[in-house]
């Protein structure tokens, strides 16, 4: 159910909320990733990884819903925002501006004048979206993407905004 004015309500997820997290963070992970990252990055980033992944993050994540189902979601960790996804069927729609805007809440909530968050370098939907978001790009850099050996540096690009 949307808000007043049509807005997605958003609230701390809860475990119900997982598997639909999994499953909106799986379809755009790939949507924004795939041949903008490593492969072997690609190769580990499976469906199952994600519905493993998202059990042990609800803690970290506010969702958005409409009409009752989870249509996105953010992940707030000290000054960083770790990820924000939309179903495909809410882009456009507002649910990403409005989970933008709550991260960056919960950063300067948490203490911090700043938050950043890392973008893939070839992702320019996303990066497009951050800037008109009023995020400056800070640069290029190598994020560090969890692996099942190690850290695999993923090109990125830094994007950080006073909060």
């Amino acid at each position: 159910m949307a808000g007043e004015n049509g807005e997605p309500i958003l609230r701390p997820a809860v475990d119900s909320d997982a598997g639909a997290v999994a499953e909106i963070w799986y379809e755009g992970w790939r949507d924004g990733h795939l041949g903008h990252v490593p492969q072997e990055l690609a190769e580990v980033r499976t469906r199952e990884s994600f519905l493993a992944r998202a059990p042990r993050r609800v803690g970290d994540t506010v969702v958005a819903t409409v009409g009752g189902v989870v249509a996105g979601f953010v992940m707030v960790v000290g000054d960083e925002v770790e990820q924000v996804y939309v179903a495909r069927s809410g882009r456009g729609t507002g649910v990403a501006t409005a989970l933008l805007a709550e991260a960056e809440r919960l950063v300067a909530a948490g203490g911090h004048r700043k938050a950043w968050l890392a973008v893939v370098s070839g992702n320019a939907r996303a990066r497009r979206f951050y800037e008109r978001g009023g995020w400056l790009d800070d640069g290029p850099f190598d994020y560090a993407a969890h692996g099942p050996d190690g850290p695999i540096p993923v090109p990125s690009h830094r994007y950080v905004k006073e909060v």
